[in-house]
């Protein structure tokens, strides 16, 4: 295969995969966030008209979604899966109702389209000459079609825990303030939901959420469920269990929120010296294949060079 043509092979794969992540994290209507976007702007006049854009976005979304069943059908949707697949889907911020049915399109399309593309590439360079190992390949391409949604969905989850994990123990603190100071635990939680939503955005969504919650009517104990359950964190989980527990039985909240923020301090930073203890050995696979063989040529190239003459010399 010439370069030309694995250049082009990747620019198309790369196509692909842009338009699915635009899809999924992008085009997808997030219900908590119109919402917020509606309280906020209450008092702001009429909403504006949506411009082309939005209605070429909203076009190519209602053209996507009848493809659904068929999608959900052939991608294996249709067990007992999609309700943890909804809480995965929680878990990385995307709330919309219409999730499930565009990660199945993107899969079933990532299936279709990466075989047939290398199929394509295949044939038309001749190689290789065995049927059978390029009939391996266009299978690997339709295995990694497959499962690349997968592997995006794990790594938005990531992504959003790790900054939520970064973010509660300072949000804690803050808390904690509120409530020494005379809030209540609601309007805490409101309070500081508003105060982190330039510093912590993710954070700031999920306080906002279960503020609208507690607004709604739910109670407190199970706002904070629903809370521990959108994140999904297990520190989150005690936290939330030990919250739940001090409103039933009447401790102090805020020494309870002083020691929950100490105990995830040291929980990062065991993770920080975790991380930094490991750093050596994931260092000498780079330093022993990059590293060390250009300083071995720098330092006994001219050395190498210098033996050669004199040899050649003294032949």
């Amino acid at each position: 295969m010439t370069s030309a043509t694995l250049i082009f092979a990747a620019i198309v794969f790369a196509l692909v995969l842009t338009l699915s992540l635009a899809v999924l994290s992008r085009w997808l209507p997030d219900p908590g966030r119109e919402r917020l976007a509606r309280l906020s702007a209450q008092g702001s006049g009429p909403p504006p008209q949506a411009n082309v854009w939005e209605r070429a976005q909203a076009r190519l979304l209602a053209g996507l979604l009848q493809l659904g069943p068929w999608t959900a059908g052939l991608s294996g949707g249709e067990g007992d899966t999609p309700s943890a697949l909804r809480l995965r889907f929680g878990h990385a911020g995307w709330r919309s109702p219409v999730a499930m049915q565009i990660y199945f399109i993107s899969k079933t399309l990532l299936t279709l389209l990466l075989p047939s593309l290398a199929w394509s590439v295949l044939n038309a360079q001749g190689w290789p000459a065995n049927t059978l190992s390029r009939m391996a390949l266009v299978v690997a391409a339709a295995a990694v079609g497959y499962y690349l949604p997968d592997a995006v969905l794990k790594l938005r989850i990531q992504r959003r825990q790790l900054d939520l994990m970064h973010a509660f123990p300072d949000a804690l603190d803050l808390l904690r303030l509120c409530v020494q100071a005379g809030l209540g635990l609601d309007a805490a939680i409101e309070r500081v939901g508003r105060e982190m939503r330039y510093s912590r955005p993710v954070l700031s969504e999920e306080f906002a959420l279960t503020g609208l919650a507690l607004r709604a009517g739910s109670s407190r104990a199970e706002a904070l469920r629903n809370l521990s359950q959108r994140v999904g964190i297990k520190d989150i989980d005690a936290l939330v269990s030990m919250l739940i527990q001090a409103d039933r039985f009447g401790t102090s909240v805020s020494e309870s929120l002083a020691v929950h923020a100490d105990a995830l301090r040291t929980q990062r930073r065991l993770r920080a010296e975790e991380a930094a203890a490991k750093l050596p050995v994931k260092l000498l696979i780079p330093l022993i294949f990059c590293v060390f063989p250009s300083l071995l040529t720098v330092l006994l190239g001219p050395v190498v060079v210098t033996l050669a003459r004199d040899f050649m010399k003294v032949v």
